[in-house]
């Protein structure tokens, strides 16, 4: 097994987020041979003690796990397509943020490169990297996770969801999904508060607080959903939770309805089918059955 105190790791990939990755990388005393599409972006990292490749390829050659952070799905194949020759018998870590389906269509791909291939999410944004707080999912092989796990607990807490390639990608997309729905939860309350001469600032005040004690309800939720059980006492109910008056009183300040009215189409789906008493959680079934 690969000793982590001092390994060769290459980074494909210094965007905000491959710059992070590769500085905590250099940080912790490791040789770290960078590559970026564009110029002048491994200049701090060399500074800093990083080597620079002209090339991919050559970052490829340099040896050990290559790292790749880039854009998108499609710059990740148009990047590595060319060198699957050289990927043969090499680690391959991709944390770059791609659908479940387009993870396990890399992972296939780099086992016919003959890569071992570990699919990475990144639960963080680039400060925190190296920071409490920070984590990255990891799915694929087994092997890359296990041996270099001191090598990604540089980043953050590493938590492995097994061999199948798309499940850090399926997780990672989503709690950001209900990071983004929590945002425009967020947005709508301020822009409502606006119009009476409230500013966000003020209103972020009293949102976090109220936000992170309904966080405590997710629990209950998901013990409701698990047990397919909507009728357990001590829910509050989706007839309760009509929100009419809500809609009604964004309208009246003059903004949109959009995020709220998403929500109430969810429950009146539910209570138009004869669920009313049932409790809020059943809105999780106008998800699973779009329509």
């Amino acid at each position: 097994m690969t000793h982590d105190d001092d390994i060769q790791v290459s980074v494909l990939g210094l965007g905000e987020m491959g710059g992070a990755l590769a500085a905590a990388l250099v940080a912790a005393g490791h040789r770290v041979t960078v590559w970026n599409r564009s110029p002048g972006r491994a200049d701090r990292l060399v500074a800093q003690g990083a080597r620079a490749a002209a090339t991919a390829g050559d970052a490829v050659r340099a040896g050990g796990p290559v790292i790749v952070c880039l854009l998108d799905h499609a710059s990740v194949r148009e990047v590595l397509d060319p060198l699957a020759a050289e990927l043969a018998g090499r680690t391959l870590v991709n944390v770059t943020t791609t659908t479940p389906a387009q993870a396990r269509e890399t992972a296939a791909w780099a086992a016919g490169a003959g890569a071992a291939y570990l699919d990475g999410g990144i639960m963080a944004v680039p400060r925190m990297i190296g920071r409490p707080g920070a984590s990255v999912l990891y799915s694929g092989s087994a092997d890359v996770f296990h041996e270099h796990r001191r090598l990604f607990d540089l980043w953050g807490t590493s938590t492995y969801f097994g061999e199948d390639a798309g499940m850090a990608s399926l997780y990672d997309l989503a709690l950001l999904a209900g990071m983004y729905v929590m945002f425009a939860g967020f947005a709508h309350g301020a822009a409502m508060v606006a119009p009476a001469g409230v500013t966000a600032g003020e209103f972020a005040a009293m949102a976090a607080p109220w936000l992170t004690a309904m966080t405590g309800a997710f629990a209950g939720f998901a013990e409701v959903i698990d047990g397919g059980d909507y009728t357990v006492p001590g829910q509050q109910s989706l007839e309760f939770s009509d929100l009419t008056y809500l809609v009604a009183a964004s309208a009246d300040q003059g903004v949109s309805t959009e995020v709220v009215a998403m929500v109430q189409r969810l429950v009146r789906r539910q209570v138009d089918a004869g669920h009313g008493k049932e409790g809020f959680a059943r809105i999780i079934e106008s998800i699973r059955r779009p329509g």
